[in-house]
């Protein structure tokens, strides 16, 4: 491989799916197909690629679509190669989750993509989430979060997906689910885990929970441990043991988090509140 060329490869220990950020200059791989669902997004660029017996170039924005199985190549036609990310999702994965999030899903569900690109700037956006919360080692609560808005993404034009009607007991989901939220916040609790004590599908939990208090389930969970960590750190406890009893994965986690929220670090808001120095 040519030192200009790169590729940064991790995989989720929770779901098995491997996320994949690379740039390329000029030619970038032989023929070949995969066993997964390959769904990604370009960067930078015009991606070039044929499959299906057709020759695609995919440009910055644009979703490309690949099922187990789909032969495709890869190059970059134009100076200063393509930057792309890249969610393998396993079929087997896909069909549990699809029954997980959406209940009536149909039996042994499997996506079937019309098209191998996509012009889908909401889909985009799920696909870069989702790549951004896995391949950065997120919540597990904003991972699942972040895989969901990917699936309702992907199934937003199938026909089952079209039989949800409004249900009477959504607000009474999501002050359950808040609730739950509030007892058990230093908990790495999962999507998964709320809509089974809120007795609903993940889909409907989450579009009740954010009608009712604008926030996503997993945003709001970062919020009360923030609230929580503005509270510990004024009275002088070190960032380190904070993000430690609040189910943080490191001081650093914390800090992307509570910079993003406040704007300033927590040892910087701490050394602010209480006046005492770092140990």
């Amino acid at each position: 491989m040519a030192s200009h060329n790169w590729i940064d490869l991790t995989q989720d220990h929770d779901t098995g799916i491997e996320t994949l950020r690379a740039h390329f200059e000029g030619h970038a791989y032989d023929p070949h197909w995969h066993d997964s669902y390959l769904v990604g997004v370009t960067e930078h660029g015009v991606q070039q690629f044929n499959c299906r017996r057709i020759r695609h170039q995919s440009t910055p924005g644009t979703v490309f679509l690949l099922e187990p199985g789909d032969i495709h190549d890869g190059d970059a036609p134009s100076e200063g190669g393509f930057t792309y990310r890249m969610l393998y999702l396993d079929p087997l994965w896909l069909e549990r989750e699809l029954s997980a999030v959406f209940d009536n899903a149909p039996a042994n569900a499997q996506l079937s993509f019309a098209n191998t690109l996509a012009c889908d700037p909401r889909l985009a956006r799920a696909t870069s989430l989702a790549f951004e919360a896995l391949h950065s080692g997120e919540l597990r609560i904003v991972r699942q979060s972040a895989l969901d808005g990917l699936l309702e993404g992907l199934t937003a034009h199938l026909q089952w997906r079209t039989r949800y009607r409004q249900d009477p007991r959504l607000p009474l989901v999501a002050q359950r689910a808040r609730d739950y939220l509030h007892e058990h916040f230093y908990q790495d609790i999962g999507l998964d885990e709320l809509a089974r004590a809120c007795n609903i599908d993940r889909f409907r939990l989450s579009r009740a929970f954010k009608a009712a208090y604008g926030l996503a389930p997993h945003a709001y969970l970062v919020q009360l441990r923030l609230a929580k960590a503005r509270r510990l750190l004024a009275s002088g406890e070190q960032p380190a043991s904070v993000a430690i009893a609040l189910g943080f994965a490191d001081q650093s986690h914390l800090g992307r988090w509570f910079v993003r929220a406040y704007g300033l670090t927590p040892a910087r808001y701490r050394a602010k509140c209480s006046n005492l120095p770092d140990a």
